[in-house]
């Protein structure tokens, strides 16, 4: 009576080894290609990166078509009336602090009304104290900026503005049309990361790529080590228990 239930409990063995092996793979197929994906990504932000800077009516009109990140930008651009913004949660070499934002508009031969745009002043850190907002000196004159433009990916647990009022204004996340809205002004779709900023010495973090494909080809090594693990232990938990079973009859 006991041998239907040692060869149904050897079947479920066996199903469920092969279910969680399915699974470790998959995970470690999907990781190399999100490696591949990042590996695009970087060899499509070098190309951007090689070719002369755009100007800003280039810029607004890629915009339709593909991402922006990685294009070079040279603007004349002139402050207006906003405050600085100071996106929280942000790490740079290791101090905690925040990203921060001026409103620019940029000089153009256009008529049109084009949308401002934001320009990343640089990392400063938050310091022990949360409650007291760091100040920043704005840019107070047209000046000449030249760098790289970037869009952020959304996070997907929370990706909405989370405005504080106040000056400067401190957000969770950089929502450009949530910004827009809340300042009641039209942004465009990327921030500039000017190489230099006049009188200024903030460091200005590049991670256009959140991570990279190294990392990705790690976790996929990590996910097929775990599978082949896992099969080398179920296959000696099945031969040992077919070893038992044998011994179990021989008595």
């Amino acid at each position: 009576m006991k041998a239907p239930t040692v060869r149904g409990g050897t079947i479920f063995l066996v199903l469920v080894t092969l279910l969680v092996f399915t699974i470790l793979v998959k995970l470690g197929l999907w990781q190399l290609d999100r490696a591949a994906e990042k590996q695009a990504l970087q060899q499509a932000l070098t190309v951007k990166q090689a070719a002369a800077p755009l100007d800003y009516q280039g810029l607004l009109a890629l915009a339709e078509s593909e991402s922006l990140t990685g294009y070079r930008l040279e603007v004349q651009a002139t402050p207006v009336d906003a405050p600085i913004i100071l996106l929280d949660n942000q790490v740079y070499e290791g101090h905690v602090g925040y990203l921060a934002y001026q409103v620019m508009r940029v000089e153009t031969e256009s008529e049109a009304d084009d949308p401002l745009l934001l320009v990343e002043l640089g990392f400063i850190d938050s310091g022990l104290d949360r409650q007291k907002l760091p100040q920043l000196t704005k840019l107070s004159r047209e000046v000449t900026l030249s760098g790289r433009v970037y869009q952020r990916a959304s996070n997907p647990l929370s990706q909405h503005l989370l405005a504080e009022t106040g000056s400067p204004m401190r957000i969770q996340n950089l929502n450009l049309p949530e910004l827009s809205q809340t300042l009641g002004l039209p942004l465009a779709p990327a921030i500039l990361q000017p190489e230099a900023i006049p009188g200024s010495a903030l460091p200005h973090p590049w991670q256009p790529i959140p991570m990279s494909a190294l990392k990705h080809q790690g976790y996929a090594l990590q996910w097929f080590s775990m599978a082949t693990a896992f099969l080398i232990l179920m296959a000696y938990l099945l031969i040992f228990k077919r070893k038992n079973k044998e011994s179990s009859k021989d008595k």
